[in-house]
């Protein structure tokens, strides 16, 4: 299997140093030092008290790492889009976002909220000039591992943090960011809600309830059918969907792509189709015109549904996960 590592970026080299300082230690992001244990509102009071003397808060990043925070921080920039969900999905807005995976603008799927917000860069790409432009009291830099641009971002401000570590899931790396920004009450809330609509959604499903989901990335080589721990993959569990037997793999990664020899592993009661580039949309379309990929039973039965990579194919966050229930529910709705 593949690394879990981005599509745009060669990071794997860079996190393969420090993977056994990772593992887990997102874990220690959720549980450091001065979690708000109390009510979301009265916990924020406090914090935004604590902030206006100028207090402090220490936290672990992903990576282990103890940060000194804001107790309230108050001018965010993210460098992720899955920071970027996550602290929207807080009801913060950052002062400073970067373009979505694969994208030289923000995800559409969060464009009417971040509007009139400045881009720094691109993903994990900032342009440190219009990161200081920003004036941030807190950098969200998601699983940044490349140490020299932390450390200009941490002459920016020290309160920059690694939001996610290889293995991540999703609700971890998001509760993280919640104690960082000192609302962990509202992140349990927000996974709750989210938690409950998925079930929900996958019980109304009728003949579709538990139907095999094929869930599938078009690279410009072939197609990678995604690991049952990925993203979408795991919104799709928490649906109470299932995965074919050739992807029912523990894992939060990708499979090599395939040839057209083994595309039949693909193959599902619904498969759900993405891609990130131009070159891979172009060899999606391609195929689609081929014996094999028609001989397909999810095509066959019209059940091959073309969904939004950059929400779908990417590490994910509240407001993404709530897109992939609706594309799921929508599409499995009608058959």
């Amino acid at each position: 299997m593949t690394s879990p590592h981005r599509f745009l970026l060669s990071a794997a080299p860079r996190r393969a140093v420090q993977v056994l300082a990772a593992v887990g230690a997102a874990t220690l992001l959720v549980t450091g030092c001065g979690s708000d244990s109390g009510s979301d509102k009265g916990s924020d009071d406090k914090a935004g008290a604590a902030s206006e003397a100028g207090g402090k808060r220490t936290v672990k990043d992903a990576t282990g790492k103890a940060i000194e925070v804001p107790a309230n921080p108050q001018r965010i920039v993210t460098l992720t889009q899955e920071d970027l969900d996550a602290v929207l999905a807080l009801g913060v807005k950052p002062v400073g976002i970067t373009n979505g995976q694969g994208l030289n603008k923000p995800p559409a799927y969060l464009a009417d909220k971040v509007k009139d917000i400045n881009v720094v860069g691109n993903l994990l790409q900032p342009v440190m000039d219009k990161v200081v432009a920003a004036k941030p009291d807190l950098i969200l830099a998601g699983d940044m591992q490349d140490e020299q641009m932390l450390k200009q971002l941490r002459e920016i401000t020290p309160a920059t943090l690694v939001t996610m570590a290889p293995t991540d899931d999703w609700k971890l790396s998001f509760r993280g960011v919640g104690n960082a920004l000192n609302k962990m009450d509202r992140a349990n809330k927000v996974i709750g809600d989210y938690e409950a609509k998925a079930k929900k959604a996958g019980e109304g499903l009728g003949a579709n309830k538990g139907a095999e989901v094929s869930i599938v990335r078009w690279n410009p080589d072939g197609p990678s059918w995604m690991e049952k721990k990925q993203f979408a993959s795991g919104v799709a569990l928490d649906m109470g969907l299932k995965r074919p037997k050739a992807q029912d793999k523990d894992g939060n990664a990708h499979a090599p792509a395939l040839s057209l020899e083994k595309i039949n592993e693909i193959d599902g009661d619904w498969l759900f189709l993405s891609t990130l580039t131009s070159d891979g949309e172009k060899a999606l379309k391609d195929v689609q015109e081929k014996p094999a990929y028609k001989d397909l039973n999810a095509v066959k039965k019209n059940h091959a549904v073309t969904v939004n990579g950059s929400v779908w194919s990417t590490r994910g966050g509240p407001i993404a996960s709530e897109v992939v229930v609706d594309d799921i529910t929508k599409a499995l709705s009608k058959s």
